[in-house]
């Protein structure tokens, strides 16, 4: 019976320090955008495109490259 006395208030004070943790997080931006960085991944960094995961994961329209304004793979 007397460890009950140290073990609740030790399980409150963790669960009060996970909810600190959760709110921090979510006030600092952590969870703003799950998937752009996931899907950025797959974009090579010399394209200009590179953005276009996070532009779509937005719902902002992408703007391709025309391949007439492409140069060809052997120049």
């Amino acid at each position: 019976m007397p460890a009950l006395y140290v073990m609740i208030p030790a399980a409150l004070l963790i669960v009060a320090i996970a909810v600190y943790i959760f709110f921090w997080a979510v006030d600092s931006g952590q969870y703003d955008d799950l998937d752009g960085p996931a899907h950025s991944i797959l974009f090579d960094d010399q394209d200009p495109n590179h953005t276009a995961a996070v532009d779509e994961a937005s719902g902002q329209p992408t703007n391709p490259a025309k391949p007439q304004d492409k140069a060809p793979p052997h120049a």
